[in-house]
């Protein structure tokens, strides 16, 4: 009876014992919702997708080849990291620039100093989406070279002369944009990490998984398989004609809200003109959490010879330059 009384009086203990650490220590951790955080922290930080296509610190996204008469000014005020193959790079670089891997390019944003840094590729379209990866994580004063190394020279123009085409012609229409509606955000679950951790995280997360693409034939294979945004202007959403079901939202923004018209439970494909501003809305959709894609090429894959372009046509007012070229051995 004695043993019993005295477990009795141990079980009425137990509690008083957990009121008692829990009143005497740190307070448990309480996590919040990790996509409302990050776009609290992007909307503050300059990161919603407006300030990531252009900023204070440098502008534009991408940067043009310059004139040969104020080449060596370019060379001097950037910080050149090429993310083509060792032997592309071997067979023609730009002067001074270091070859290195997409999956290492933070690792050199400490490295350019107070240098620009400019990022190249073959097209322009994976410098861009590096590009905005880099902005994102807080090297603000970082663009890509416009068309790649195929804006640079002739003889390293393969890639946007071999991609240009036409095989949409007559599968485009001039309908109206379908109708928007809202949809949730993104489910990247609960964290404890501050804002700027966190977006970190993210950054590198979507490095990992490199450039997400998608080519042209694959969308216009199966277009209700994925949620198309159409971005471009209007006039130019119906000048050019546009996939059969896809939408036209910009801008998309986080801080109009206008971003809750894609639908996260499909993968996301942006289209532009050339590739090159989808790929930086896709790097920017990715680190929120959707599944996007960049369709490659964009309308100079689909439709080259369409009559409605004004500008980047390559081929039409878009060409290679004829920039030196260092060879290694």
């Amino acid at each position: 009876m004695k043993k019993i009384s005295l477990i009795l009086i141990g079980l009425l203990f137990i509690p008083t014992l957990f009121l008692t650490s829990c009143d005497g220590g740190d307070d448990p951790v309480t996590g919040k919702p990790a996509f409302s955080e990050l776009k609290i922290h992007m909307v503050g930080s300059g990161l919603d997708f407006n300030k990531i296509d252009e900023n204070d610190e440098i502008g534009k996204f991408v940067t043009p080849a310059p004139a040969e008469a104020v080449l060596q000014t370019f060379l001097d005020e950037h910080y050149i990291i090429d993310i083509r193959s060792i032997d592309a790079w071997k067979s023609g670089h730009i002067k001074g620039a270091i070859n290195v891997p997409f999956e290492d390019i933070l690792e050199h944003g400490e490295l350019a100093g107070n240098k620009k840094i400019l990022i190249v590729c073959y097209s322009g379209q994976t410098a861009c989406y590096a590009t905005a990866l880099m902005r994102m994580y807080g090297f603000k004063k970082t663009h890509a070279l416009k068309w790649g190394m195929s804006g640079w020279n002739s003889t390293t123009a393969k890639s946007w002369n071999d991609n240009i085409g036409n095989i949409a012609s007559g599968k485009l229409v001039k309908t109206e944009a379908p109708k928007d509606a809202e949809f949730k955000d993104p489910d990247l679950g609960i964290t404890i990490d501050s804002k700027e951790d966190l977006l970190k995280k993210r950054v590198k997360e979507v490095i990992k998984n490199k450039f997400k693409t998608k080519t042209a034939q694959e969308v216009l294979d199966n277009p209700s398989g994925y949620f198309i945004n159409n971005y471009f202007k209007e006039a130019d959403y119906l000048g050019f004609g546009h996939i059969d079901g896809a939408h036209r939202i910009l801008p998309l923004l986080l801080s109009d809200n206008s971003y809750k018209y894609l639908d996260p439970s499909k993968p996301i494909v942006t289209y532009c003109y050339t590739g090159q501003t989808s790929a930086v809305m896709t790097a920017w959709l990715n680190v929120l959490g959707y599944d996007a894609y960049s369709m490659l090429f964009g309308m100079n894959k689909l439709n080259n010879s369409n009559s409605a372009w004004a500008s980047n046509q390559w081929g039409g007012d878009s060409n290679p330059k004829n920039l030196e070229l260092i060879v290694e051995n």
